[in-house]
């Protein structure tokens, strides 16, 4: 959607159109003939009719809150809409390192979610026609698949690393810590040698650590990112903070784009959501970074850590609650393991943004972060 030039009249619009793009997704999960097998038998569980009581966003805090199990082993075809059952299914995981690992159905929406992100993209520093670098998870991820057609969108060819997350944490749980590091110098050593091939790579993605890790593997050969011809870098996890965003910046790549040569963009993404694009980060703004979901496909809410249906004001810190409104999937009220602080509408997004994302206070000393 097109913001306004008057931020109430932008934020206005911009509610209406996920009024009415919830009550149009809720029907579609919820309509005997198109709805999802698992929303279809959750029907009978709830206390209000959705097809009935849903008439705007607000009226999603009648669902409970989506519990994390409910994505945890099959069959994963409950999850697939009737009025999308011919279509070709992808299915992506996240997490499992222990367990049975979390687990969502898509067709289309990877592609919709970095189309749409590609329009955010400077063509100076993600020159269309260029090949890209894909640094992050591999196999069951949604992401190596998202990247690619992000990389093909522009009119490129992406080039992919193996990399297994889960390894990653089992040594880092493990305290295996001279292993943890040659497994991340075998997963920069590929990265180096593909950059090094001649194949006119001007654009990657990144996680945080593995764009550190791979710009003082760079060093040590002699060289840095900017000789080997990234201009674009995309980027995303919770170790994007300022601090690191400064150093990155400032001392990895050399300068600002317009010194550099190298233009990074943060986002704040996962399986479940898609991608939720960051405002400009500069050293102007203090490297602040601040992520708005695409609306009105997800939502994300900065909600109190006891009462999670209140939204906390505006600098207040709270838990990141996340919905989820497409046609292939319907998430409602989310819980994720990030905290950070409720950021005001822009004039490019009118609707509310989160900052300084990390992981979640009560949760964090069991979480494992690895390469994020």
């Amino acid at each position: 959607m097109t913001a306004s030039s008057d931020p109430a009249v932008g934020a206005k619009a911009a509610q209406e159109a996920l009024d009415a793009h919830t009550v149009e997704t809720v029907a579609w999960h919820f309509h005997e003939s198109t709805g999802c097998p698992f929303w279809l038998e959750k029907r009978g569980e709830l206390k209000f009719d959705p097809l009935t009581e849903i008439r705007c966003f607000e009226d999603l805090n009648k669902f409970p809150d989506f519990e994390d199990e409910w994505l945890r082993g099959g069959p994963v075809r409950r999850w697939v809409p009737k009025g999308l059952a011919d279509k070709p299914v992808y299915v992506f995981e996240t997490g499992g390192t222990t367990g049975v690992p979390k687990s969502r159905i898509a067709i289309d929406d990877f592609r919709t979610d970095y189309s749409l992100f590609s329009e955010t993209l400077p063509d100076k520093y993600f020159p269309k026609g260029a090949n890209w670098l894909m640094l992050g998870p591999s196999g069951p991820r949604r992401l190596r698949l998202a990247v690619e057609h992000l990389a093909q969108e522009r009119g490129g060819i992406c080039f992919c690393i193996d990399l297994d997350p889960r390894w990653v944490v089992k040594l880092i749980k493990k305290g295996w810590m001279e292993h943890l590091e040659e497994y991340k110098k075998h997963c920069i050593d590929q990265a180096i040698t593909i950059l090094g091939a001649g194949h006119d790579i001007k654009c990657m993605f990144g996680t945080p650590k593995l764009i550190e890790s791979l710009c003082l593997g760079l060093e040590e050969k002699g060289s840095s990112l900017p000789e080997t011809g990234i201009t674009g870098i995309f980027s995303g996890g919770t170790e994007f903070t300022p601090q690191w965003t400064k150093f990155c910046v400032e001392e990895l790549f050399g300068g600002p784009p317009e010194e550099s040569g190298v233009y990074m963009t943060p986002t704040y993404g996962n399986t479940l959501m898609g991608l939720a694009c960051s405002e400009p980060v500069t050293k102007e703004n203090g490297y602040k970074i601040t992520y708005h979901a695409p609306q009105p496909r997800a939502v994300v809410q900065v909600v109190d850590f006891d009462e999670t249906d209140r939204v906390v004001g505006y600098g207040e810190t709270g838990r990141a609650k996340l919905t989820t409104l497409t046609k292939e999937f319907f998430v409602p009220g989310f819980l994720e393991r990030d905290e950070g602080e409720r950021e005001p509408p822009s004039d490019k997004y009118p609707w509310d943004g989160i900052s300084g994302v990390r992981p979640f206070s009560r949760l964090a000393e069991g979480t494992t972060v690895g390469v994020y």
